[in-house]
């Protein structure tokens, strides 16, 4: 794999250089966009407003409006910003995992110390472990502001970015369920439920189905077969039924978990 970014994590006095490598990768399709009439490809194009003309990549730059005019930031500019948190990975603090909600998390990194760094990077990956807390750093990349936290995942340190409050809507946003009352029975019978269905969490359990799915009429419109539309239709029960249906879920054959 080759890294998207290089740089170092700010620890205390210590730098440790460092390499960041994208932790995932699309399982989805590789779908292309055709024109319905010949299935062409659709391009996109980087067209000058004004001319209608292509533009090259090295001739793209970017540019913030003031006063209705373009300021251009070129590279320099972006370092100029803040130097040090375009290349330092600095660590501004230490929590506990699970004091940070899960709202928060996007995208996971692999970080790898460069030859100079193995020495400082497996001491942090220790301490790390030993002491069961999280980093909670900043860094710039791509010329964005990151919040991070950085975390020990077997034997390497995981980089997850994180959003900052501000990104996170108030969920005032949403409106909330009507009040109503929950009875005692329904409760009792719904954490049955649960605890039916509760196992240890393992991800290598959950597949992406429907990906494979998906291919497989592909495959088959391939071979001129036609495949047989399904019928879902979704059933409003009344609330009414709840307990009955709470009954229905409960299989003598499934264990309760502990």
């Amino acid at each position: 794999m080759r890294p998207i970014w290089t740089g170092a994590i700010g620890f205390g006095l210590v730098n440790i250089p460092v390499k960041l490598f994208s932790a995932t990768k699309d399982s989805e399709l590789n779908l292309d966009m055709l024109d319905k009439k010949d299935l062409s490809n659709i391009r996109y194009m980087r067209v000058n407003e004004k001319t209608g003309k292509e533009v090259n990549w090295e001739n793209i730059v970017k540019g913030y409006k003031v006063n209705d005019r373009y300021v251009v930031l070129t590279d320099k500019d972006f370092e100029s910003a803040n130097a040090i948190k375009t290349k330092i990975i600095s660590i501004e603090d230490f929590v506990n995992a699970t004091e940070i909600d899960s709202v928060y998390f996007e995208t996971p990194y692999y970080l790898a110390p460069d030859k100079s760094g193995e020495k400082a990077y497996s001491l942090l990956h220790e301490a790390l472990q030993k002491t069961g807390k999280v980093g909670v750093a900043t860094f710039v990349m791509r010329s964005k502001e990151s919040l991070a936290v950085l975390r020990p995942s077997n034997n390497i340190i995981l980089l997850n970015r994180l959003r900052f409050a501000e990104e996170i809507r108030d969920t005032s946003e949403i409106e909330p369920p009507r009040s109503s009352t929950v009875k005692p029975g329904e409760l009792k019978m719904a954490i049955s439920l649960i605890n039916q269905l509760s196992h240890r969490f393992n991800i290598k359990e959950y597949k992406d189905t429907y990906t494979a799915q998906l291919l497989k009429i592909i495959k088959a419109k391939a071979k001129g077969k036609v495949t047989k539309e399904p019928q879902l239709k979704v059933v409003h029960n009344s609330t009414k039924d709840l307990m009955s249906q709470l009954k229905a879920s409960l299989s003598p054959k499934r264990k309760k978990v502990s």
